[in-house]
């Protein structure tokens, strides 16, 4: 059995700018057909709205009723990129 790769990323909306780290993990088996993504932990304030094996296909919604792709590509200006 493969082990798990787990991190935390920051989501952050950008309707009302409420933010939290989300605990996630996917497989590290590299030669599987899918990442076996999944959120471990949510934070307050975020929920699932579509759940997927795929990071880029994972839906969130905020408290405040918006919805945006788990891993989306964002612009940060110089300085301004999350830590």
């Amino acid at each position: 059995m493969a082990a798990r790769d787990r991190y935390s990323r920051k989501l952050e909306c950008s309707q009302c700018g409420h933010s939290g780290y989300a605990e996630v993990s996917e497989s590290d088996e590299r030669r599987a057909g899918s990442r076996d993504f999944q959120i471990d932990e949510m934070p307050t304030g975020f929920s699932t709205e579509f759940s997927s094996k795929d990071p880029r296909k994972y839906m969130v919604r905020c408290q405040c009723g918006h919805k945006f792709r788990f891993e989306q590509k964002t612009a940060y200006p110089p300085g301004g990129e999350p830590r």
